[in-house]
């Protein structure tokens, strides 16, 4: 297909909506609202004992407290996906890896938007000093990893569910 026209019509603070239009293979065309967003990385960061996951409001879902992998958007320039992740793993959580691991990328919805997600499985960990985000609304929570199943189950976080699913194929020996 070939994008044959594109009006951005609202550039906000972490997303922008564009009318793009497209024509076919066939010749047929359509339009599409489009959600521009910079992408996002997601990290599945444990040691052995456990998980280290996020509890934080959504207040775009009206939800008071979601149990999320730590996280963040790829929004610095120059910086790449995996700078990125260790940032964010030192923010929200307090911790440094010495070993990372790509996991997956995926489209979050690609019916509407372009946003891709990194997911990264980050061991050897140490603990770091870093400043939080003062907007942002994170309790810690050192999850049993014993207890993965149900961090799955409590989990409604679309990029979080992904990355606990594949980890817990990886460590049950399936393909992810």
């Amino acid at each position: 297909m070939e994008r044959t026209g594109s009006k951005t019509v609202y550039e906000g603070a972490i997303a922008s909506v564009r009318i793009e239009e497209f024509r076919h293979r066939d010749g047929s065309t359509s339009v599409r609202e489009v959600i521009g967003h910079p992408g996002a990385v997601a990290i599945v960061a444990h040691d052995e004992r456990v998980l280290h996951l996020v509890r934080q409001p959504r207040e775009a879902v009206g939800e008071e407290d979601l149990l999320e992998l730590p996280a963040g958007k790829l929004d610095v320039p120059d910086e790449s996906p995996l700078e990125c992740a260790k940032r964010e793993l030192a923010e929200e959580v307090g911790k440094s890896a010495s070993e990372w691991l790509e996991l997956k990328r995926f489209y979050t919805s690609p019916g509407f938007a372009e946003e891709q997600v990194i997911v990264y499985l980050a061991t050897g960990l140490d603990d770091v000093d870093a400043e939080a985000d003062e907007e942002e609304r994170i309790e810690v929570v050192s999850w049993p990893l014993e207890d993965l199943d149900r961090a799955i189950e409590e989990c409604r976080d679309a990029k979080s569910l992904v990355g606990l699913l594949i980890f817990r194929a990886l460590r049950s020996g399936d393909d992810a």
